[in-house]
């Protein structure tokens, strides 16, 4: 069995970069989304901060001023907001610092590279986002090219298997609170339930999660049972809830050397029961039980996955 501390790196290096990327993209397509937004209509900032679930640490800085400024400063570039993506860059480089025998020159370069780009960003004046997609575009290319270089220069072992594992259960975790994010921008009246501002807002949310091409191929006609449908319970695009966990639970049970359907630790337990619940689970279910409320459930499952997954691996035993 691999040492539990360089487990422990290659796992959140995996979960570090996923969310810097995570965070890139909804920003992004949030930015983006402000200027289709019909004359007049407020843009909505808050969403981005509360389906991160850091409205406390928001609000302790900058108090209720969820302006456009203050939320990309604070989801972006502050370094006292342990999530903020320029963080989660610098953890993920200390963290491969200290397995940097470890794992390929290639990966170490490309971590180095990604955190290199964004205090160049905060340096050249992005933090006034004059260049700000640029900023965001280079972080989730070098996200996807650290994915690439990982799983083409890294044995395909057990510190691989930790590394996706982190990968899936950072992401899974993520297209949940992206799901979310529509929960948050409350619709002035009921009526506007199906027009196109709810429309508008359903495909930024696709967009979000890099899905709108995929889910268009598959559907056609944007419909938010379908759209709900593609992200939480798709067995085969790479962003859905489900698939995510599928892969994590894969690379678990090569770590632990048993089958699938089986298990040998509380991790496998614990994950091998929500991924079989989504198993089971179609839109009608999410729908009867209510988006929000089926959201909030699985992420307090996952999060309970989480806790099992560095009880079993990390935690230092006595």
């Amino acid at each position: 069995m691999m040492l539990s501390r360089v487990a422990n790196s290659i796992y959140w290096i995996n979960r570090y970069i996923e969310r810097a990327e995570n965070y890139a993209r909804f920003i992004d397509v949030n930015n983006r989304l402000t200027m289709d937004l019909p004359p007049g209509l407020e843009e909505q900032w808050r969403p981005l901060v509360e389906t991160t679930g850091d409205q406390q640490r928001f609000e302790k800085e900058f108090g209720e001023d969820y302006s456009k400024t203050n939320v990309i400063n604070f989801l972006v570039f502050d370094d006292q907001n342990p999530n903020s993506v320029f963080s989660c860059l610098s953890q993920a480089r200390e963290n491969a610092r200290t397995v940097r025998e470890m794992i390929s020159s290639e990966m170490w370069l490309q971590i180095n590279e990604l955190y290199l780009n964004i205090k160049q960003g905060i340096a050249s004046g992005s933090r006034e986002r004059k260049n700000l997609a640029d900023v965001l575009a280079a972080i989730k290319m070098g996200a996807h090219t650290f994915d690439g270089i990982m799983d083409a220069t890294y044995s395909h072992g057990e510190g691989w298997h930790f590394g996706i594992l982190g990968r899936y259960m950072e992401r899974s975790d993520k297209t949940a609170r992206i799901l979310d994010m529509k929960y948050y921008y409350l619709l002035p009246k009921i009526q506007d339930v199906n027009t196109p501002l709810d429309m508008l807002q359903w495909s930024a949310l696709l967009r979000s999660a890099s899905a709108y091409e995929m889910y268009r191929k598959q559907y056609g006609k944007l419909d938010f049972k379908k759209i709900i449908q593609f992200l939480a319970l798709d067995r085969i695009f790479p962003r859905s809830m489900h698939y995510c966990l599928i892969a994590a639970e894969r690379s678990l049970h090569a770590i632990t050397g048993t089958t699938i359907f089986s298990f040998s630790t509380e991790a496998e337990k614990e994950l091998g029961r929500l991924r079989s619940e989504m198993d089971y689970t179609d839109v009608g279910d999410i729908m009867r039980l209510g988006l929000h409320e089926y959201l909030d459930v699985f992420q307090i499952k996952h999060n309970r996955v989480s806790e099992v997954i560095f009880e079993t691996f990390f935690a230092v035993q006595d």
